[in-house]
């Protein structure tokens, strides 16, 4: 008897998490973020390691499928920062709340200058109705130099639906 209790209760809140995630990725909805990424935790051929700060900002054009635009700064140590600005689009799948996201983003150094496209996959946690913790996994593509530049990392981000 108390095992059953125990799996009903279990199956009463994954429901309820399920419905109240699925809820915040309808029509309409606007979204805001912040996130730190690479912590050397990313690797591309010239820099081994550096920290990353992303503010983004998107809307829900329709149900699971947003428009983002981004604002970034990154910083290596003994080198200039690197300024990016960018947009894209993700795609949330309710039923878990991985998202999978594409990207264009112009970035600027002292000494080159850089389009590269983007792709993520993440994870949106509710820690509320609105607000979640978001880590990702990351592959920015350089098209001014695959192996110098190209990077791969994880951020981690709190997002905030509104």
């Amino acid at each position: 008897m108390k095992n059953q209790i125990k799996r009903l209760a279990v199956c009463a809140l994954t429901m309820f998490a399920c419905m109240s995630a699925n809820a915040q990725f309808e029509k309409g909805k606007a979204y805001v973020g912040a996130s730190l990424s690479s912590l050397d935790l990313s690797y591309n051929g010239t820099e081994k390691g550096k920290i990353g700060l992303q503010a983004k900002g998107g809307y829900l054009f329709t149900d699971d499928w947003m428009v983002t635009g981004q604002l970034g700064f990154d910083k290596q140590h003994g080198a200039s920062g690197k300024f990016s600005v960018g947009a894209g689009v993700r795609y949330y799948i309710e039923q878990n709340g991985l998202f999978l996201g594409a990207a264009v983003d112009f970035n600027h150094a002292d000494h080159y200058d850089d389009v590269m496209p983007s792709v993520h996959i993440g994870y949106a946690f509710f820690l509320s109705r609105t607000v979640t913790i978001e880590p990702e996994l990351y592959y920015n593509q350089s098209l001014k130099s695959h192996r110098d530049y190209s990077t791969i990392g994880f951020r981690i981000g709190v997002g905030v639906y509104l």
